[in-house]
């Protein structure tokens, strides 16, 4: 029996695109390509809405693990939170050959299938790490605010970190990027769409901390041993524009 050719329009959740993959194979569709609900192009093959289907996504979702191999169901979530071009079509033609192959398919990492996935992945747990120290909160009232702008989706991998080290604070970290924000109260957190954040002004308590930490920064450095390429590789520009350090100093907020 010939598959059709199709677009599939979803959600854009990870539960969206494994309704996909379900109605792929029930239907015998082949898509060409996934389309969120941000999507700006349009395709020359039939479009196709598929409803998010909590059931049939659980069962796409066990049978990674017990056709493909251990490992196999943590590969395509995080592969998923990538920014990896058209990562919807590689996740799903990865499927396609990881059940036909079986579990074998995760032990073939030079394959060019299981290959661009665990280089995207690499990519979002390095950026992840890199967010677990580069990060800077902000006291509102008694609440951490943290902002980043990061290339992948990063709060589900730093969530367990700031959540075990701020376990008895009150906090909300701030995806820009894709529209997201980790919210934690001791007990219970939650990731949640955020169109927009608009922060309160900062108190004369929170910009004299901003203030202290700035000279602490500036006054450790030596200026003799400045190496801004040594620097720039350890930390790259693009996270700078949101943390403390290296933006400028605000009305009222120098030291007496």
């Amino acid at each position: 029996m010939s598959w059709s050719q199709v677009c599939y329009e979803y959600d854009g959740s990870f539960e969206g695109f494994l309704t996909c993959v379900f109605e792929s194979y029930a239907h015998h569709e082949e898509p060409m390509c996934f389309q969120g609900p941000e999507a700006l192009y349009y395709t020359l093959w039939d479009a196709r809405r598929v409803d998010t289907d909590q059931e049939k996504a659980a069962r796409v979702f066990r049978s990674l693990d017990a056709r493909l191999g251990r490992g196999a169901s943590r590969l395509v979530y995080r592969a998923f939170l990538t920014c990896l071009e058209e990562r919807e079509l590689h996740i799903y033609r990865f499927l396609q050959y990881g059940y036909r192959r079986g579990r074998s398919v995760m032990g073939e990492l030079g394959h060019p299938l299981v290959c661009v996935l665990n280089k995207a992945v690499h990519h979002l747990e390095h950026e992840a790490h890199l967010y677990t120290g580069f990060v800077r909160f902000s006291d509102y009232r008694g609440v951490l605010l943290g902002e980043i702008e990061p290339k992948n989706q990063v709060l589900p991998l730093v969530r367990a970190h700031f959540i075990q080290r701020y376990n008895t604070e009150r906090f909300l970290l701030y995806d820009r990027t894709h529209g997201q924000a980790l919210v934690y109260r001791p007990g219970q957190w939650v990731i949640t769409a955020v169109d927009q954040l608009q922060l309160p002004q900062a108190e004369k308590e929170e910009l004299r901390y901003r203030s202290l930490w700035r000279r602490f920064f500036h006054t450790l450095a030596i200026e003799d041993r400045r190496n801004t390429r040594c620097q720039n590789t350890h930390l790259s520009k693009r996270f700078r524009g949101l943390m403390t350090e290296f933006q400028r100093e605000e009305q009222g907020e120098r030291l007496p």
